[in-house]
């Protein structure tokens, strides 16, 4: 037998009392347009690194754990 981790009696506690939000309509963008975005944020907005480009989650990595 595999433990749990906790009482299976209080699984989905949060998502039950959430209130139902219908999705909203989103466009996406296609083609030569998404791509020019992309580029314009990864090079031509990106700030000069050692490291190189920028990738997709450019968030500040900490390596002191302290």
């Amino acid at each position: 037998m595999v433990r749990q981790h906790g009482s299976l009696t209080r699984a989905g506690k949060v998502r039950n009392v959430t209130p139902k939000v219908e999705k909203t309509f989103k466009r996406k963008l296609t083609g030569r347009k998404k791509k020019r975005i992309l580029f314009t944020r990864r090079f031509i907005n990106a700030p000069v690194q050692t490291q190189g480009k920028v990738g997709l989650n450019p968030q500040k990595k900490t390596t002191n754990l302290n």
